[in-house]
């Protein structure tokens, strides 16, 4: 059974860091083919001159790190809990393929919903790296958690 993390559990300054998982070129070339079909992420031959090789897409490391969130196992908001949106997503530096991924996650701030009793608002801070420990990504997000009842 999971112990799922209620507003109440979420602590200003609480951080982990997920298990890794390693980026191919498949995985590139697949998800770029889809939903960002440009030279740099579908091609390897094109990508040599305009990014000195196959990058993936910003989008594909965004979800990605929504990945190693919920597999991560180490956050498990209460059900109910919903995304608010996100600020300040930058992508810092190219993922490659043969790079291996972390996220760090760090709560930033906790406030209760004026507008939703019951529930609170918490922000995080998203910083993925790669296996150099080089931040390839940071991303702030909010996200409306219900309470404990009782």
């Amino acid at each position: 059974m999971v112990a799922y993390t209620y507003f109440e559990d979420f602590v200003v300054g609480a951080a982990f860091e997920t298990p890794a998982v390693t980026v191919t070129a498949a995985d590139i070339i697949e998800f770029a083919t889809k939903f960002d079909p440009q030279p740099m992420h579908t091609d390897p031959a094109a990508a040599e001159s305009i990014t000195g090789g196959l990058i993936a897409s910003g989008w594909h490391t965004a979800s990605l790190t929504m990945k190693l969130l919920i597999t991560g196992r180490q956050y498990t908001p209460a059900p109910g809990t919903l995304g608010l949106g996100f600020d300040k997503l930058r992508w810092l530096k190219p993922v490659r393929p043969g790079d291996t991924l972390r996220l760090r996650l760090t709560v930033l701030a906790t406030r209760e919903s004026t507008s939703k009793p019951g529930w609170g608002i918490i922000t995080n801070r998203f910083v993925t790296v790669n296996q150099h420990d080089e931040p390839v990504q940071e991303m702030e997000s909010s996200a409306i958690v219900p309470k404990r009842v009782g």
